[in-house]
């Protein structure tokens, strides 16, 4: 411990102007690759490697050698699939720099929440009249830039005529999910991972399994229109909460664009149906 002490205070001895601007550079690319990789499923590898890291460091400085031996290669190793699994983030953030905006990475701002609710609830509950199937997916923190990837980009405000066409039958994109984020539609006609969750009831088809498949890899809020039914579903951290009626359906908009705990709303839901059961 006491060489680490010493190896600090000769630093400090020996600190120049090159060093603090070799310090700044590291530090701006650092902020650069946390805020392309935020908000993103690779950022909780990006935390893990970082963590291991850590790890490692200790390890070194308490004379463990083994242990730091295994974590280096593993390290050293992990930088490839770093790579690998980055490969969007990285791609998106070179775009930037040739575009000259690597900094500007802010997200769509809202510009009328209300309106937006409006048009969606309206779309939803014509397409549950009609018994037209939808599966609609609000991206939350968590990136679905490579679900939207799998769709057609649209790019387009929120009403609930397009919406409605989407889902049309026999339409080009009624088959897909619809990618939703902020006051826009992000995408129609993606592909979602299906659920392999063995308690899903086997009556639900694969619209179903496909919401609750994304709600088991991101944070999104998935709402699936049944087919058959007209039921209204709700898919969120790996839950399916069936039967969802008017009001509770408007509530959760609500709390979509306002940011609040959906898991209390979709826990009362369950809450009053295990009453009525009883």
């Amino acid at each position: 411990m006491t060489d680490f002490f010493d190896v600090i205070k000769n630093s400090i001895s020996q600190f120049e102007i090159k060093d603090l601007i070799d310090i700044l550079l590291v530090a701006i690319v650092f902020y650069s690759i946390l805020k392309v990789t935020s908000k993103t499923r690779a950022m909780q590898v990006l935390r893990g490697f970082g963590i291991m890291l850590i790890i490692s460091r200790i390890c070194a400085l308490l004379r463990l050698e083994g242990i730091t031996a295994l974590l280096d290669y593993v390290i050293n190793a992990g930088a490839l699939v770093i790579v690998i699994l980055f490969q969007p983030e990285l791609r998106r953030a070179l775009e930037r720099v040739g575009q000259g905006r690597l900094f500007d990475l802010t997200d769509t701002t809202m510009e009328d929440a209300s309106k937006c609710m409006e048009n969606i609830l309206k779309a939803l509950l014509n397409l549950a009249k009609t018994h037209t199937g939808a599966l609609v997916v609000f991206e939350q923190k968590t990136s679905l830039k490579d679900v939207t990837e799998s769709g057609t980009l649209l790019n387009a405000g929120i009403t609930s005529e397009l919406l409605e066409n989407i889902f049309f039958p026999n339409a080009p994109l009624h088959d897909g999910a619809v990618i939703i984020k902020g006051a826009k539609i992000i995408a129609a006609g993606c592909f979602l991972p299906l659920s392999d969750s063995r308690y899903i009831d086997k009556e639900l088809g694969a619209r179903h399994r496909a919401g609750l498949g994304i709600s088991e890899i991101s944070d999104s809020v998935t709402i699936i229109i049944s087919e058959e039914s007209g039921v209204i579903s709700i898919a969120k951290d790996g839950v399916l909460t069936q039967n969802v009626d008017i009001k509770t359906l408007k509530g959760i908009l609500e709390e979509i664009y306002e940011k609040k705990n959906i898991a209390k709303s979709l826990n009362l839901i369950n809450k009053k149906k295990g009453d009525k059961a009883k």
